[in-house]
């Protein structure tokens, strides 16, 4: 019998294998079009919820198109950045699609980051308009990382308004990402500030299931593109009913939400991402829309870009292998 084995990728591991935003926005638009042609198998992610506001997820996906699949077991935990720890952590396995077996176990932190980066960059080229040369980032953390890298690889982006409750993080993202990006990051003392009068909003805190939303409507400017990542945490109702074009990554996962609570007084929206990408429902037609995507992360992304991962760490003969 031949030896069994998996490669496990450490986040280490994960990280030094130079996979590019540009290579994930590439993986997950092509997931998206899987989804919009059927080709994709993505049941909505059971989870269980520890302590309130926290979850672990599993979040399993098929993609024929590209032959893989795989389950990322994914916990995001609010309370651990009081205690120096990462909001969001977790493992991806992914399967052998002839045999089932498992090809490889890797922490998913950065699959996370970048995929949801590279989603909210996907949605925003459908949606936003394409000269947008502006971004409000709310909330700076890793979302907020990759999501500003993402949509600088799609716009030509002048400047970016950067907001944190905490002021130094804000300092600190703003000094980051405007060296790395070689763009102008200014931070701001209020989330109206990065809101009003940008092209591109990104909101990602955490998720809450009873949140005290601090968008109202008239922040986001006709003609702009907003991405909650963070449900209606940060959205108000009114706000979210200003929009003249509201979608989801997925109807399916939405409607399962708001059967436990959330997205109380969100619209039902019009179209999801992978209806717009494979052109069976309109994106932005009007320069002057409001636009919105509440994006609620979808494993097809993590299978996606999991997959890129295993082939370049096999290339490389990096990670470890190990005895099923």
């Amino acid at each position: 019998m031949t030896d069994l084995t998996l490669r496990y990728l450490s986040r280490g591991d994960v990280e030094s294998l130079g996979i590019s935003m540009d290579e994930v926005i590439g993986a997950v638009e092509g997931a998206l079009k899987e989804k919009g042609e059927g080709t994709a198998e993505m049941p909505p992610k059971p989870g269980v919820h520890p302590l309130p506001d926290a979850f672990i997820h599993a979040m399993p996906a098929f993609l024929s198109g590209v032959g893989a699949a795989g389950l990322k077991w994914v916990s995001g935990f609010p309370q651990n950045l009081a205690r120096g720890l990462p909001y969001i952590s977790g493992l991806f396995v992914l399967n052998d699609v002839e045999t089932g077996l498992p090809l490889s176990v890797m922490d998913c932190t950065w699959i996370t980051g970048m995929r949801t980066g590279a989603a909210s960059a996907v949605a925003a080229k459908y949606l936003a308009r394409p000269e947008s040369s502006t971004a409000g980032i709310v909330a700076c953390g890793l979302q907020g990382r990759t999501n500003l890298e993402a949509l600088s690889r799609l716009f030509p982006l002048k400047k970016a308004h950067a907001y944190d409750i905490d002021a130094g993080i804000t300092r600190a993202f703003a000094e980051e990402m405007g060296r790395r990006l070689e763009l102008e990051v200014i931070p701001v003392r209020t989330a109206e500030e990065a809101v009003r009068g940008m092209d591109l909003v990104i909101t990602s805190g955490p998720i809450l299931k009873e949140p005290t939303p601090s968008i109202p409507a008239g922040w986001l400017e006709p003609g702009s593109f907003a991405c909650p990542l963070d449900f209606d945490s940060y959205w108000t109702g009114a706000a979210l009913g200003e929009a003249d074009r509201l979608a989801t990554d997925d109807r399916a996962q939405m409607d399962y939400y708001r059967t436990v609570g959330y997205f109380a007084h969100t619209p039902q929206p019009y179209a999801d991402l992978g209806e717009i990408v494979t052109g069976r429902a309109p994106g932005r037609e009007d320069p002057e829309e409001r636009t919105v995507s509440v994006n609620l992360g979808l494993a097809i992304e993590d299978v996606a870009t999991a997959q890129i991962l295993y082939r370049r760490a096999v290339e490389m003969g990096v990670g470890l292998e190990l005895p099923l």
